[in-house]
C-alpha cells in the first residue's frame, strides 16, 4: 500500500480514515467558535449597537432640540414634524419643549444637554395673525404640559413658523390651530415669513387657510361677525362730533 493512501486497514479488515491537515483546522476552528460562542455574540451586538447610534446620530432621531438654530435645514425643508409639550402662549407665539423619540439604551447615551438648563422652541402659527380674542382662545384651547406636533414650515430668526396639530380631547384625530383659528373668526391670513411666494408649498398652503377664512366669512363668525342696526347707530353716535361735545359738557357738570 502506498504512503500517499489516506486510509489504513484495521485488524477487523475494515478500512480507517486517517486526519489530514485540513481536517484539523476545521475542527480548532469549530471548537474555538464553541469555547468562544458569548464573545462572538457580544462583539456581534456591539457591533449593531454602534452601527444604530452612528445612523441616529446622523440623522438626529433622538436628539433634543433646544434652541431653533438646532434645528437642521433638512428638516425645515421636507417639513418635518416634531413632537413637542406646551409651556405657554404669549404674543409672542407658543413656547414649546420638544420631545424627541426615546430609545430606552440609546436615549441617555445620545443626551447632549445634561446638567443643562431647558430651554424651549418658540413657535409662531404660520400663515396667521390673531386676533386679541384669538389670542385668548388659544390659551384656552392648548393648555400647559398639553402634546402638539409641529410641522415645520419656515424658520427666521429665531421663530420656527409651523403647522399647530392637536387632538381634541376623547378624539384620535388632530386637527390643524391655524386652521381652526381662522374658522372661528378669531384670525386673519398672514404672510409666511422665509417662505417663498412662487413656491408649491406657500400656494398649498394659501389653499387651505383661505378656504377656512371663508368659511368664517360666510358664517359670519368672529371678525367677520356683521353688526346689528342698532350698533351701528351707537357707533355712529360715538363717533359723531356734537355727540362727544355732548358727553363732555354733562360729564363736567
Amino acid at each position: 500500500m502506498p504512503e500517499s493512501c489516506r486510509e489504513t486497514q484495521t485488524e477487523g479488515g475494515r478500512p480507517q480514515r486517517q486526519n489530514t491537515p485540513a481536517h484539523n483546522v476545521v475542527s480548532t476552528l469549530s471548537q474555538l467558535a464553541d469555547d468562544h460562542l458569548t464573545l462572538v455574540r457580544n462583539i456581534s451586538t456591539g457591533l449593531a449597537l454602534a452601527g444604530v447610534i452612528v445612523i441616529a446620530r446622523s440623522i438626529k432621531l433622538i436628539t433634543k432640540f433646544q434652541a431653533v438654530s438646532e434645528i437642521p435645514a433638512r428638516f425645515v425643508e421636507r417639513n418635518v414634524s416634531l413632537r413637542g409639550r406646551v409651556h405657554s402662549i404669549t404674543e409672542e407665539g407658543l413656547e414649546v419643549e420638544h420631545i424627541p423619540i426615546y430609545l430606552p439604551v440609546l436615549s441617555p447615551l445620545l443626551t447632549k444637554h445634561k446638567g443643562v438648563c431647558k430651554s424651549n422652541l418658540l413657535v409662531d402659527l404660520a400663515g396667521v395673525a390673531l386676533t386679541p380674542d384669538g389670542l385668548l382662545w388659544l390659551q384656552g384651547s392648548l393648555l400647559s404640559s398639553q402634546t402638539v406636533w409641529l410641522k415645520l414650515i419656515s424658520r427666521q430668526d429665531d421663530k420656527l413658523h409651523c403647522f399647530v396639530t392637536s387632538s381634541k380631547q376623547g378624539s384620535s384625530w388632530g386637527h390643524s390651530m391655524n386652521e381652526e383659528a381662522l374658522k372661528l373668526g378669531l384670525a386673519r391670513r398672514a404672510p409666511i415669513p422665509g417662505l417663498s411666494p412662487d413656491s408649491r408649498l406657500y400656494w398649498r398652503l394659501h389653499k387651505r387657510l383661505h378656504r377656512a377664512e371663508v368659511k368664517a366669512e360666510k358664517k359670519g363668525c368672529g371678525l367677520w361677525k356683521e353688526e346689528s342696526q342698532w350698533e351701528r347707530v351707537l357707533k355712529a353716535m360715538r363717533d359723531n362730533a356734537l355727540f362727544r361735545l355732548l358727553r363732555k359738557l354733562f360729564g363736567r357738570t
